[in-house]
């Protein structure tokens, strides 16, 4: 599923280019697939409104023209302070009247944290298979699991088009803080900033490193002393997670390498994924219980699963490391990584791995 901005008279001429195309490069299967993403991303053109439009009404709710306020400034600081194309993004609402946008399937090998990919005409080769109907995402997870695949399937709140669609806030993420808000629009901008076809941890890693970067200047020049304190107690509980997580995915892959019989692979791979909920809660305990992380940890906590936490964070210390060369200049710092985008991948892999 692809993942960007046309005027609105050609959005829907897009889709349809995108869909033919689909239709004559990929099999029967995957042309149902690109047919529901089609017809998931056209309702969201087609049902978006004005955030100016909506915040003239008298009737709009206080909280509504809050939120809708606080985005666009979001807005404003993005392209201001972050040097990020904004363009017309976030100017529209969309409520997809749903819990969330999208569900995403991930799959790995039974005994690899390898994850499963899929390709593109769009967006490349990407480490999942998005869906705008749960069930149809459950269905497919059903499928994969069948062919003997570790499954996980997670909800999404909010995705980037790449520069092929004016994004829109949605009705999914108007439940998180306003700091939360905006290290998500900054996330999904950095994404029409530098997209890498077919790295999906080399984009997500980028991504949220702008994510964390764009968030503590955007909190320090609103002066939100409790709020830094509130969101540097996030990021490290989130970087206590990851850690957390990564460990045990190295020790699988560790286990995954010995040559031993499946079923004593199988039996060793379940005390691994014990010990990891062991030592959540050994985690929670001191977080005072903070309860943030009970739902993923409510999973299997299968390979499939435990792919995804890399994708996002392994790069994270590479760009965080370069971004610090350059001084925080983030000019410098996006010409250097649209260099790095445009290298080789040996000597891509090779700088990245040289830098951590």
């Amino acid at each position: 599923m692809f993942s960007g901005k046309l005027k609105n008279n050609s959005n829907p001429l897009k889709l349809v280019l995108l869909l033919i195309i689909s239709i004559v490069l990929i099999s029967c299967e995957t042309v149902s697939y690109y047919t529901q993403a089609a017809r998931g991303q056209l309702a969201i053109v087609f049902a978006r409104e004005d955030l100016q439009r909506l915040l003239s009404e008298e009737d709009l709710s206080p909280p509504l023209r809050e939120k809708f306020g606080k985005v666009l400034q979001i807005r404003e600081f993005a392209e201001r302070e972050l040097l990020l194309p904004v363009g017309e993004n976030y100017l529209t609402y969309v409520d997809v009247e749903r819990e969330h946008v999208v569900w995403n399937v991930f799959a790995a090998p039974e005994f690899s944290t390898e994850a499963q990919n899929w390709c593109y005409p769009i967006a490349g080769c990407v480490s999942y298979r998005g869906y705008f109907s749960e069930l149809a995402a459950i269905r497919y997870a059903e499928q994969l699991k069948a062919e003997g695949f570790d499954v996980y399937t997670g909800g999404v709140d909010a995705y980037s088009t790449l520069g092929w669609f004016q994004d829109s806030l949605l009705s999914t993420v108007l439940s998180r803080e306003d700091y939360q808000l905006a290290g998500l629009i900054f996330h999904e901008l950095a994404h029409q900033l530098v997209y890498l076809p077919g790295d999906t941890t080399f984009n997500e890693s980028f991504a949220s490193t702008i994510e964390q970067e764009g968030l503590r200047r955007w909190l320090l020049s609103n002066d939100q002393v409790e709020i830094i304190d509130t969101a540097v107690t996030d990021r490290d509980r989130q970087q206590q997670f990851v850690q957390l997580v990564i460990e045990y995915r190295d020790k699988l892959d560790a286990l995954y390498k010995k040559e031993m019989t499946a079923s004593v692979m199988r039996s060793e791979k379940t005390q691994l994924q014990s010990q990891l909920r062991e030592a959540y809660q050994k985690l929670r305990q001191e977080w005072q219980a903070y309860a943030g992380y009970d739902g993923w940890f409510s999973q299997p906590l299968n390979n499939a699963q435990l792919s995804t936490v890399g994708s996002y964070n392994d790069m994270v210390p590479f760009f965080t490391g370069l971004l610090q060369q350059f001084n925080q200049n983030l000019a410098l710092f996006y010409k250097e990584v649209k260099r790095i985008a445009e290298l080789s991948d040996a000597d891509r892999e090779a700088l990245i791995a040289g830098g951590r």
